[in-house]
């Protein structure tokens, strides 16, 4: 058995209390600055990207010109697409009504043909 009693520590520097730099602990910060850098370069909010979605042509060319209107929200920031929609949506719906519009072949008339009496 030991007399030994712990005893009062003696005071440290504002220096001593930090962990010494080894070449290793240098190498490993590194790494995490890099990460850290890379992180707040994520955090910027990036320039509008195209979403590349493909248009295939429905063969009407009203329509196909509208769908291919939708390409202009490629190049906007998402608060401009409510306008392109807006503006598509507005052209189809008007393109579609004029193809309900045009003349199509006369409708029935409702009245039977002259009936035959084949007696």
């Amino acid at each position: 058995m030991s007399d030994w009693t712990p005893g009062p520590e003696p005071e440290l520097g504002e220096a001593e209390h930090e962990p010494r730099a080894t070449p290793d602990a240098a190498a490993e910060a590194a790494p995490d600055a890099a990460a850290e850098a890379a992180a707040r370069a994520d955090a910027v909010p990036a320039g509008p990207a195209p979403l590349e979605v493909v248009r295939t042509p429905t063969g009407n060319a009203d329509v196909d010109a509208w769908l291919q209107r939708l390409a202009d929200a490629d190049h906007l920031t998402t608060d401009g697409h409510i306008e392109v929609y807006e503006d598509v949506h507005r052209g189809l719906r008007d393109a579609l009504t004029a193809l309900d519009a045009r003349p199509g072949p006369p409708a029935p008339s409702g009245t039977p043909g002259p009936s035959y009496d084949r007696s």
